[in-house]
């Protein structure tokens, strides 16, 4: 790797000699060139999505925006005397990643608060972690696990026992929140939130009791998650000033993994304009790092169609700058029409409302041109929203909104049809990738290899952009979503897709970056390369288009360009990028242990942290309850069915 010296090197004779160029060079083609660069990246391999010049060895940046994508000698002929001029060692550079659905303000507002599980490996791990936040964290804070991981993503292929999670944590609160299907709280976290055997169970949800009627600690979702959300919202708050804070440190955190712009899909708990006070003030302090276009979700079962009529006269669609901008509705646009996944129970019917109550609301939105989005998840849901957007379209056409589904897991190609003759979309996020074992024990292999079916909503020509759906569910990170789109395989390992619903490495690429401004009516403002577009660039740690598909989920990027200007930086090139306060409280897990935990940095002294913490409510049948010395031994662990069988293990039981 090239010295700090060698990668920022100041325009002139030695910029233009980086270039190839001869000294000689230097004042013809600076009397030629019509526009001087702010900035140029040099030494690239630049895949620039942008099909008349698909790579390019150097990119020049002026005012915010792509100036030229080329020859190095070309662009070199952009540099004066104040252009910044970066090395980037030959570097993989693509645009900037872009999430079509995400929950960034709501997760913003809480991410210094929680501790991250996304990326960790083993329970182990997991646990060592906990156990270190619970010692660190004053009363009355909780300790937050709050999605982003999946029990098959751990080497046990399990979540952590209520009675581990108390032994590491008999006083503090944990919430630890997995997917849509449960919760899990600890003793202190039951006593604060007010749980007895007197409390009855709420519509849709379960608190599973032992044989006296006491509750357990686990919160079961059925089939939605209002439990699992309405109890972590009885936990403390950030203050205000903590909360700007834990917003940045959250837009920091996905810049380190490419991230540029996020179409954020509203939230339970996430009203407007009362939740979106942070996000707006970082806009108006120019502290925003990420662009956001934000949709609008209703909070209010019943009360839907005021929600929206208020709405439409406060905002409009477009409303703001490049930064920060409305999009639209949803994606809850009526809660008669939510039908949340969990596939480890069976799939919900919508009530016979459904089709009454979403028809005044999709009415009064195509009539002030709002674009929406709609959860959903099955195909039976989404025949039922269809019937509902032709019977309006014949009255108020919708061509020209943008509107779409969410998820879209199990649709077929005759709604996959009718969704194209109407004008729409489908947002496709990676939640098969942390769910994808549940599926395929409910439904089937068969069912699971197209779920949902990309290639073929391609193939059919329907507007298709991804996304993460982050952060109570999947993870944010996008490079999991990328490995899942190439390889077809969950977190946990299952091979879910044939090759004939998998995408190569370009086409999956463009579904993060070009394909997603679509969904928030931007097309040929950014998403590439390309003169004109808005510079909103990542330089990779490793080669998208050459490593193992297995490793695609392990790329961050060194460095993250937003408009032109640093916004992350990494290594070397990690002076360029402003610093950050401390996440405030002192106590965050953010400062303990960052966001999304990268494999090839977990230690490999956690795997026997775990051991020692031991809490289990009955010991192994082999080895007692000393694990240390199980993780520790030479056992046959790789033949697992002599391994349970013959010796009864329980050290790594799911």
């Amino acid at each position: 790797m090239p010295s700090r010296r060698e990668i920022i090197i100041a325009a002139g004779a030695a910029g233009f000699a980086a270039a190839g160029l001869a000294p000689y060079q230097l004042e013809a083609q600076t009397m030629a060139q019509p526009a001087t660069a702010d900035l140029i990246l040099l030494n690239g391999k630049v895949t620039t999505l942008d099909r008349s010049n698909p790579a390019a060895e150097a990119v020049a940046v002026k005012d915010g925006r792509i100036l030229l994508a080329g020859r190095a000698a070309d662009v070199m002929a952009h540099a004066g005397p104040q252009t910044q001029v970066i090395d980037v060692a030959g570097r993989r550079v693509i645009p900037g990643l872009i999430d079509s659905h995400m929950h960034i303000i709501r997760g913003g507002l809480n991410y210094n608060m929680e501790l991250r599980w996304d990326g960790v490996r083993s329970l182990a791990h997991a646990m060592e972690m906990l156990k270190r936040q619970v010692d660190n964290t004053p009363a009355p804070q909780w300790v937050r696990v709050v999605g982003g991981f999946t029990e098959h993503q751990f080497a046990e292929k399990r979540l952590p026992t209520i009675e581990e999670i108390n032994a590491v944590a008999p006083d503090t609160p944990v919430f630890i929140l997995h997917l849509y299907d449960r919760a899990l709280l600890n003793g202190a976290a039951l006593r604060v939130v007010g749980y007895t055997r007197d409390t009855p169970n709420p519509p849709g949800g379960e608190i599973v009791r032992d044989a006296n009627g006491n509750p357990t600690g686990l919160l079961i979702a059925q089939p939605n998650a209002t439990i699992l959300y309405a109890t972590l919202a009885k936990g403390p708050k950030l203050p205000v000033e903590y909360q700007k804070n834990s917003t940045r440190h959250f837009m920091r955190e996905v810049n380190r993994l490419g991230v540029t712009g996020v179409i954020d899909a509203g939230g339970g708990f996430q009203n407007y304009p009362d939740d979106y006070a942070i996000i707006e003030e970082l806009h108006r302090d120019g502290e925003m790092t990420v662009r956001i276009a934000y949709n609008l979700f209703t909070q209010k079962p019943k009360e839907e169609l005021a929600d929206f009529a208020g709405w439409a006269k406060q905002v409009k669609p477009g409303q703001g700058d490049d930064l920060y901008r409305a999009n639209g509705a949803g994606e809850m646009l009526v809660y008669s029409a939510a039908d949340f996944e969990d596939f480890q129970v069976a799939r919900p019917d919508m009530p016979p409302s459904m089709e009454t109550d979403l028809e005044p609301v999709i009415r009064l939105l195509a009539e002030n041109r709002w674009p929406w989005r709609l959860h959903a998840t099955y195909d039976e849901t989404i025949s039922r929203a269809l019937d509902v957007f032709e019977k309006v379209n014949r009255d108020v056409p919708l061509e020209g909104l943008n509107w779409f589904f969410d998820h879209a897991e199990t649709i077929t190609d005759r709604n996959i049809e009718r969704i194209a003759k109407l004008g729409g979309g489908i947002a496709v996020q990676h939640r098969m990738a942390f769910q994808g074992e549940y599926f395929t024990e409910r439904y089937g292999h068969r069912a699971a290899e197209r779920s949902p079916p990309i290639r073929r909503m391609l193939d059919m020509g329907v507007p298709v952009g991804a996304g993460t759906d982050a952060t109570r569910v999947a993870s944010y990170n996008p490079w999991v979503s990328l490995g899942w789109l190439v390889s077809g395989k969950t977190l946990g390992g299952l091979a879910l897709y044939p090759a004939a619903n998998r995408l190569d490495r370009e086409q999956a690429l463009r579904l993060w970056t070009e394909a997603n401004t679509w969904f928030s009516n931007e097309t040929g403002k950014k998403g590439q390369i390309a003169p004109g577009q808005l510079a909103d660039i990542a330089v990779l740690s490793d080669d998208y288009f050459a490593v193992p598909e297995d490793s695609i989920q392990d790329i961050t990027a060194v460095l993250t360009l937003l408009g032109g200007r640093p916004v992350h930086g990494a290594g070397d090139f990690a002076d360029l990028a402003p610093d950050l306060p401390p996440a405030m409280p002192d106590w965050s897990p953010v400062r303990t242990f960052g966001g999304y935990q990268q494999r090839a940095e977990a230690s490999k002294a956690t795997k026997h942290a775990f051991a020692n913490l031991c809490g289990c409510a009955k010991s192994c049948n082999v080895h007692g309850h000393a694990h240390a010395g199980a993780w520790g031994a030479s056992m046959p662990v790789s033949d697992e069915r002599s391994f349970w069988g013959a010796l009864g293990c329980a050290c790594w039981a799911v």
